[in-house]
């Protein structure tokens, strides 16, 4: 079961305003598509000639075009096993963050076994989306079985996945199971999602190396490995986050 115990609200506030902050932008990132507008940045001077056909040839009225918004996807999946205790309340608040104010995100959590958690994150405030977290989902603080929990994620949502989407993983990657497994997970995600990003804590202390079995299977699939240990480290993550 999950220790309750809060951070300092101003902590938790500025965790969660800042995933807030990074949403706006996914939001308002432009794609290479471009939409018809009644005004734009730019004329659309194919329509523009086509509508001109209607007065025979002569160009009344212009018409304009503008990209369309970048439908990125985050799918996150986070690690609440014992080993990574002291940081998942900070991790928490980032993607309560994220879900309550992007509708793209898809929020998973796990230790031996696999659960989706988007549902529960839905919450007014993080103080209660936590404590439904800590009363229905099992295997807080337990082991972590990192290659089953995504082979796990494969076999359900693997299909939901596509190049507009990017995956972020969050542990530490002690993994209690066989790296293979764990390999041939990553290997499918990578395949199919536009950006696989791992977060482990651990990475901000000087003398981390990934040197686990399981950081040393997942290394060659990752487009980002770096550290989510304080607010400066997930500020870091911003850029990366945009396709």
């Amino acid at each position: 079961r999950m220790d309750l115990a809060q951070p300092s609200t101003m902590a938790c506030n500025r965790s969660i305003e800042f995933a807030r902050r990074i949403v706006k932008r996914l939001a308002t990132n432009p794609s290479r598509r471009w939409k018809p507008v009644r005004k734009g940045p730019r004329v659309n001077l194919r329509r523009s000639f086509r509508q001109s056909l209607k007065t025979g040839g002569e160009l009344i009225e212009l018409s304009y075009k503008q990209r369309k918004p970048r439908r990125t996807k985050l799918v996150v999946i986070c690690d609440v096993s014992g080993s990574m205790d002291v940081y998942s309340r900070l991790l928490l608040q980032f993607v309560y963050g994220l879900q309550n104010s992007f509708a793209r995100v898809e929020t998973f959590d796990f230790s031996t076994s696999l659960s989706r958690i988007t549902g529960y994150l839905k919450n007014k405030t993080y103080q209660h989306a936590l404590e439904r977290l800590s009363s229905k989902v099992h295997g807080w603080s337990g082991g972590t079985r990192i290659g089953a929990s995504l082979a796990t994620f494969n076999a359900e949502w693997l299909r939901r996945i596509d190049r507009r989407t990017i995956v972020i993983i969050l542990s530490d990657g002690w993994d209690t199971g066989e790296p293979e497994q764990l390999t041939e997970a990553l290997f499918q995600l990578k395949q199919r999602a536009g950006r696989l990003i791992w977060l482990n804590p651990l990475l901000g202390s000087s003398t981390y190396q990934p040197i686990t079995r399981g950081m040393q299977a997942a290394l060659p699939f990752l487009n980002v490995f770096a550290p989510a240990h304080d607010l400066a480290s997930l500020r870091a993550l911003e850029p990366h986050l945009v396709l």
